[in-house]
């Protein structure tokens, strides 16, 4: 198994991106970006089709469309950087998906995206020292969905956003990226059905807003999400480190999750600081793509 500082051997192969958590990445971008510069000739994105995160899903077509939606908000960021990659939802078990992706693919190098500590199955075995037992002739390189260095540092402030017509907003985007320059902030988005939009139009609008986190070198995730708003909110608090909840609505109109109580509710879960801000419908227009080496 390799290590994120060292580069295995991928001119002319394929790399693998195992996705088990959540969508984009920036530790993920800036390898796959990498390893394209150092040969790579194809890259491939595929998921298992197994509980999110911070899903509470029990429908199987629910459980097949939120793997879709992580594999094509990762495809559609790949995109925004000059990158196009095949994907696939693969087997719900995620070392029998982690077997069939490799069997099928035949990797140089498989960059696992999941937490440290993410175990399955009934000897609850971990999955990255498993992948690096069981597939010798394939580098495994594990990616941390939370970096590690962002889990002892203090000065980062992790912000949970819930947004989804908003989530593009170029308003919201701007709020965000200000709030990084002034100090160190990490941020989870999570997008809950809203409106008329459809899981596809979510997923664009997602990979648009994590494609200029990075551009800004701001560390952002996210995932579209099928529970209603305050069950996808419960749920990402219940399973990921937040300091503070921000809930973006629509400007000037009427918003059911205000008129469901939702900032309410959400206060009476956690002593984190709950704010509500309003942005425009505004989807912002992708800057021009960077120069090599732009992210990091």
């Amino acid at each position: 198994m390799t290590n994120e500082g060292s580069t295995p051997s991928v001119e002319g192969g394929t790399v693998l991106c195992f996705l088990n958590e959540v969508a984009g990445g920036r530790k993920l971008l800036k390898t796959v970006r990498d390893r394209v510069e150092a040969g790579a000739e194809k890259v491939a994105i595929v998921a298992p089709q197994n509980q999110p995160m911070a899903g509470q899903i029990v429908d199987r077509a629910e459980l097949a469309e939120a793997a879709h939606s992580r594999i094509e908000v990762t495809q559609l960021v790949f995109r925004e950087f000059g990158i196009e990659a095949e994907i696939a939802v693969m087997d719900p078990d995620p070392l029998l998906a982690l077997d069939d992706a490799i069997r099928a693919w035949e990797p140089a190098e498989v960059l696992l995206s999941c937490l440290t500590e993410s175990r399955y199955g009934l000897m609850r075995r971990d999955l990255v020292e498993w992948a690096g037992r069981e597939f010798e002739g394939v580098a495994i390189t594990h990616i941390p969905v939370r970096i590690d260095d962002d889990a002892v540092r203090w000065d980062v402030t992790h912000t949970l956003v819930v947004a989804t017509q908003t989530v593009a907003s170029g308003d919201l985007i701007g709020r965000l990226k200000g709030r990084a320059l002034e100090a160190p902030h990490r941020y989870t988005f999570i997008c809950p059905r809203s409106g008329q939009l459809s899981r596809e139009e979510v997923c664009e609008r997602l990979a648009r807003t994590l494609a200029e986190m990075y551009r800004a070198d701001i560390d952002a995730t996210g995932q579209p999400m099928s529970p209603a708003p305050f069950a996808a909110v419960q749920n990402a608090i219940a399973h990921y480190r937040v300091d503070e909840v921000l809930i973006a609505t629509l400007v000037g109109e009427q918003s059911v999750w205000l008129d469901e109580g939702l900032i309410d509710r959400v206060k009476e879960i956690t002593d984190k600081p709950v704010e509500h801000v309003e942005a425009g419908d505004d989807v912002a227009t992708p800057q021009a793509r960077p120069a090599e080496g732009a992210v990091s």
